[in-house]
């Protein structure tokens, strides 16, 4: 019997021997609860595989739709179960060890259950939604591992589920966290069967039954080769003419597939039909693209400004400015013109003017130059005179007066004649004294 001092060797060690072996037994309870999950999963996976006489998972995948959901449904159980077996596991853990370590804590419970309260009524609202959504979306088999799925943030490959946190793989590779919280609907895109819509597009005058025939033979073709008959679940249909335009008349073909090889199968019908219509001598009609340059197009992307510029000025043709001169020549040049062969005074103002009565000598017209393409940019200048008297002006005569005042009433009166200035007297020089 070992003794130390006082007491035994239990009184003295025996709190953290307890410590121990609580956590000693919630890892061990734990792996043995993780074992018994994988060792189910893996049970009933092999017990698929086998009834459908496969050797891997991708094999699974042509088997019928029944026995790949149960595969993808017992991971995803498996997967829920370990994560709950070990946050169940470390609560029990830790509420052992509390009462060992602080026995006082049990008898304060009340107050801790409050506190738990109002820290799940306040900041613990998110994680008790993610958990409790998690638990019900794999117990209704919204979605499991392995499943195509839409969630709304994110649309991929489903490689985990968890109590509180669901992983996808997109198709670019990247990895998303989805919280269970967040994800309001689901679109699963691998249970049941999907369906591949294929519209083909071909000129207007073509044959359109003999390429209705050709389609469907083509498809019912694909349909029973041996590497595509277990990945399509019904015959091909040929739904017809689903459109028709001024430049083409749209074809559809249907073919019911499984859910995750609905793309494969739509690339290779594809590819089949373009070959058969190849054959036939059919061309697609080619789409016209209409490309927007300048403003148009910069305002037709999405969050893009069209530039400010300035207006562009509209330039007019050059009108030629108006030759009032060269016109009155050419008046002047007419038989029927009082102006033409007489000699008349010229008197500086606007055209049909009366003459100056003050003139005593008369310039006879002359003809003018012969005429020449005048440049519009070119101003005329025309050159006039009036003599006017030296020293004295004779009177007008009454006449003259009268055609004056008669041809327009804004004419000024006519200046008298200047007097004469007196000579100077010359310079007395001074007398001398």
């Amino acid at each position: 019997m070992v003794c130390c001092g006082d007491g035994s060797f239990f009184s003295t060690w025996g709190d953290l021997i307890k410590v121990v072996s609580y956590i000693a037994g919630g890892l061990l309870l734990r792996l043995i609860l993780l074992v018994v999950i994988r060792q189910t999963v893996d049970r009933i996976v092999s017990g698929v595989k086998k009834r459908q006489n496969v050797d891997d998972t991708q094999s699974i995948q042509a088997s019928p739709l029944t026995a790949v959901r149960v595969v993808q449904r017992t991971r995803t159980l498996g997967s829920v179960l370990s994560n709950i077996t070990t946050v169940v596991i470390v609560v029990i853990v830790i509420a052992s060890v509390l009462s060992v370590v602080a026995p006082d804590v049990t008898s304060s419970l009340a107050l801790l259950t409050a506190a738990l309260g109002a820290g799940l009524g306040f900041g613990a609202q998110n994680i008790v939604k993610d958990i409790l959504n998690g638990l019900f979306m794999v117990v209704e088999d919204q979605l499991g591992v392995g499943d195509v799925v839409d969630v709304g943030p994110a649309t991929g490959v489903v490689e985990t589920v968890g109590i509180r946190i669901t992983t996808l793989r997109d198709v670019n590779g990247t990895l998303w966290f989805v919280r269970n919280g967040e994800i309001l609907r689901v679109g699963n895109m691998s249970q049941g069967w999907a369906r591949v819509v294929i519209d083909l597009a071909v000129p207007y005058d073509t044959d359109v039954q003999a390429v209705q025939e050709r389609m469907l033979a083509t498809a019912t073709e694909l349909a029973s080769t041996p590497k595509w008959r277990s990945r399509i679940v019904e015959k091909p249909e040929l739904w017809g003419i689903e459109s028709i335009s001024e430049s083409a008349v749209v074809i559809r073909v249907v073919v019911k597939t499984r859910s995750n090889a609905r793309d494969d199968v739509s690339r290779e019908l594809r590819g089949r039909l373009k070959a058969a219509l190849d054959a036939m001598g059919v061309t697609l009609p080619s789409l016209t693209a209409v490309v927007l340059t300048g403003f148009d197009s910069a305002a037709s992307v999405g969050g893009a400004h069209p530039p400010r510029t300035a207006s562009t000025p509209v330039q007019q043709p050059e009108q030629p400015a108006p030759r009032k001169r060269a016109a009155r020549k050419v008046a002047q040049r007419q038989p029927g013109s009082p102006a033409a062969g007489s000699a008349s005074p010229v008197v500086r103002g606007a055209a049909g003017s009366r003459p100056d009565p003050r003139a005593t000598q008369m310039i006879p017209a002359q003809d003018p130059a012969p005429a020449r393409d005048a440049d519009p940019d070119e101003d005329e200048v025309t050159a006039t005179w009036t003599v006017l008297p030296e020293d004295t002006a004779a009177a007008p005569s009454p006449e003259e007066t009268t055609d004056a005042s008669a041809g327009s009433e804004d004419a000024a009166p006519a200046k008298p004649p200047r007097a004469p200035r007196p000579p100077r007297k010359p310079a007395t020089p001074p007398e001398e004294s």
